[in-house]
């Protein structure tokens, strides 16, 4: 798996995992902090936009392994 893809995934689980525990500790309205990333997730699968990958694109080297 290359650096970016883990990065991404990285990035997807830790606001999936911060949202639903600030949902369940301060305040049920953190949990529309996931849902919108899910929206984000099956945007990109339609359009080929995500917007990790275009930050990482913009200051990340190209590193295949």
């Amino acid at each position: 798996m290359n650096t970016k893809r883990r990065i991404h995934d990285g990035v997807a689980g830790a606001v999936v995992t911060i949202g639903v525990v600030l949902g369940y500790w301060i305040d049920p309205v953190w949990l529309l902090v996931p849902g919108l990333l899910g929206v984000t997730l099956v945007q990109s699968a339609f359009t080929g936009f995500c917007p990790v990958y275009f930050i990482l694109d913009k200051t990340c080297k190209n590193q295949e392994k």
